[in-house]
């Protein structure tokens, strides 16, 4: 309380309308888009950790040289007839 018996504002309390504190269509807009942000943040430090966690589970068990069939590596004059 000040001297005057008046009390302190408080910087926590909005000293405005109620209707002044609800957020503008553009803070909004930015608010959505940081939740997306940390939304897809989150997806790529889980996928970061399940690669590290497990490196070869991602990797290709076959080869690009496997569906010649029969042709060797290299031939592909061939293959285009």
């Amino acid at each position: 309380m000040m001297e005057g018996g008046q009390p302190l504002p408080s910087p926590l309390v909005p000293s405005g309308n109620l209707s002044d504190s609800s957020m503008s269509l553009e803070q909004k807009t930015t608010f959505v888009f940081v939740v997306l942000l940390l939304i897809f943040l989150g997806i790529l430090i889980v996928r970061c950790f399940r690669i590290l966690l497990d490196p070869y589970r991602s990797m290709p068990t076959s080869t690009w040289a496997d569906g010649l069939e029969g042709l060797e590596k290299g031939q592909f004059d061939h293959a285009l007839a």
